[in-house]
């Protein structure tokens, strides 16, 4: 019998940025991503500086502490503060394991407390992208409904799915 994978979840550091771009750098992973690929490590490393490091709750996928995807749970501004969205991305090689899965359960057994302010964590998930909404089906979530032509992504108008958890749930 095989041994699961085991993963963990940390903060991203500056050294990650190769193992960064190993899947960021990668169509297959990034097209379902409202971010484009990395085609620079100079670029790379400006999002980690930038906007990884600067936001509230962005984590690294690791397999023995080598970044294999990122996760995050961005919370909502002003009225929509009880709101968090989370997204994630991960890197081809490790697709149909239930990393995925396993991720957004562990960020979901720890958000509702790190960031006490929020009642509720969206998935929205591109119509055309089966296998994440399964991975949010999976870990639990609540799909709500379509939403139509609700992104402009990479120059395409993009309908969305989305899922729901409560801390209750």
């Amino acid at each position: 019998m095989l041994k699961p994978v085991e993963i963990t979840l940390r903060p991203f550091k500056l050294c990650d940025v190769d193992d960064f771009m190993g899947w960021a750098g990668d169509d297959n992973v990034t097209c379902y991503c409202r971010w484009n690929t990395f085609t620079s490590r100079d670029d790379a490393l400006d999002f980690l500086k930038e906007v990884i490091w600067s936001h509230p709750w962005y984590r690294a996928i690791c397999i023995e502490d080598r970044p294999i995807g990122s996760i995050y749970v961005m919370p909502g501004i002003g009225k929509d503060q009880r709101r968090g969205e989370i997204g994630y991305a991960l890197s081809a090689k490790y697709w149909g394991k239930g990393i995925a899965t396993e991720a957004v359960r562990m960020v979901i057994s720890c958000v509702f407390k790190e960031l006490k302010y929020l009642d509720r964590v969206e998935g929205l998930v591109f119509a055309e992208n089966k296998a994440s909404q399964k991975v949010l089906e999976k870990a639990g979530f609540t799909r709500e409904g379509l939403l139509k032509k609700y992104f402009f992504v990479k120059g395409k108008i993009r309908d969305i799915i989305v899922f729901s958890m409560t801390e209750s749930d």
